[in-house]
C-alpha cells in the first residue's frame, strides 16, 4: 500500500474533461454553515475521482463519506449546499465507471443511517427553526450498476412521507439483496456465537426481486 498509494493519489494524470465532469475544480457556491468547513465541492469531487480510481485498480470495497448531513437547523442554506456539492461528482463517478465499463461489476450505492421527518423541527419552541428531526421510518437510497435493474423506483410513501404505503423493504432485505449481487448467500454467511449461527440478515432477508436485472 505504501508504494502504491502515491501513484493512486496523484490526480495529474487525470485530463481536464475528467476533471470537468466531476467538478474537481468547482469552487464552493455559498457558506456550507453549520454543516462543515469550506471547499468540499473541491474535496469531495476529488475525493469521487479517487474511487474510481481505487476500482481501476481492483479495490473491492470503497467507501465514500460526508459527514455534514445533520439538519436540524439552518436547512435552506445547509442541504441546498450539501446536494450542490454532491450531485454532480457522484452522477460524474456513475458516468465514469459506466464509459470505462467498469459499472456493471460495480454496486454504486447512495444511503445514510436514517431519514428526515417531512415536517419542521420546532427545537425549544424556537419558531424560526428550519430544520428536521430523525426519522427511521421512511427514507431514500438508490443505487446503480452491479446487476442492479435501473430506471425504476421501488416503494412508495404515504402522502407527506412519514410511513410506507407500498413495498416495504427491511433492512435485512436490502443486505440479502446486496449479497446476493456480491454472488454470497445470505444464509449461508454465518459466524457461531453462543450455541447459535448468527448472520447478517438475521431470522429474515428475502431478495428484492424487482431490483434484480
Amino acid at each position: 500500500m505504501q508504494t502504491a498509494a502515491p501513484e493512486l493519489m496523484d490526480l495529474s494524470g487525470e485530463n481536464q474533461a475528467t476533471l470537468d465532469l466531476y467538478g474537481a475544480e468547482r469552487k464552493d457556491t455559498h457558506s456550507p454553515g453549520r454543516g462543515g468547513p469550506a471547499g468540499q465541492f473541491t474535496k469531495f469531487a476529488r475525493n469521487c475521482i479517487l474511487a474510481r480510481r481505487l476500482v481501476e485498480r481492483g479495490v473491492r470495497f470503497v467507501n465514500l463519506y460526508h459527514a455534514s448531513w445533520d439538519h436540524h437547523s439552518n436547512l435552506d442554506n445547509e442541504l441546498s449546499y450539501n446536494a450542490t456539492m454532491a450531485d454532480q461528482p457522484v452522477a460524474a463517478l456513475i458516468k465514469d465507471l459506466k464509459q470505462r465499463g467498469l459499472l456493471d461489476e460495480t454496486l454504486v450505492i447512495w444511503g445514510a443511517e436514517f431519514g428526515r421527518t417531512p415536517l419542521g423541527e420546532n427545537r425549544g419552541g424556537n419558531k424560526m427553526n428550519t430544520g428536521r428531526d430523525h426519522h427511521p421510518f421512511a427514507f431514500s437510497m438508490f443505487m446503480a450498476g452491479g446487476g442492479i435493474k435501473g430506471g425504476q423506483v421501488y416503494g412508495k410513501t404515504d402522502e407527506i412521507g412519514w410511513g410506507i404505503d407500498e413495498n416495504p423493504v427491511h433492512v435485512n432485505d436490502f443486505h440479502a439483496t446486496l449479497l446476493n449481487q456480491f454472488g454470497i448467500e445470505h444464509t449461508k454467511l454465518t459466524y457461531r456465537f453462543q450455541g447459535r449461527d448468527f448472520r447478517l440478515t438475521d431470522v429474515g432477508g428475502n431478495l428484492i426481486q424487482p431490483l434484480i436485472s
